[in-house]
């Protein structure tokens, strides 16, 4: 195995491990905002490298240049946060609580005017 061999491995696998913090994220946490916390950050940066990994493999091993990749990877990046902010806000529209009663809660005087 050679350098970028190696390079593109790790690239992998910490992309692997992004995804399984993700997954252990959305079982463990408590509330729906800490889930999609998990599933806004975690997930969408071990897609990330994981298609960055894949990426580079076809570019420098096979000599390929495959814009299907980058065209998901953009869609990825750009779409999944939002997704779950969109899904955030209206959990809290909707009136989902927080876990942690005692916490403060900024956004109610927000949609409290509408």
């Amino acid at each position: 195995m050679n350098a970028v061999e190696w390079v593109i491995s790790i690239i992998l696998v910490i992309g692997s491990l992004f995804c399984l913090v993700a997954s252990v994220g959305l079982n463990r946490f408590p509330d729906v905002y800490s889930r999609l916390h998990a599933a806004g950050k975690s997930s969408t940066l071990g897609t990330v490298l994981l298609l960055i990994g894949v990426f580079l493999f076809f570019l420098i091993e096979q000599q390929m240049v495959v814009g299907k990749i980058l065209l998901a990877l953009l869609f990825i990046f750009l779409t999944a946060p939002m997704a779950a902010l969109m899904i955030a806000r209206s959990a809290h529209r909707v009136g989902i609580p927080l876990h942690d009663p005692k916490s403060v809660d900024d956004l109610k005087k927000t949609y409290d005017k509408e």
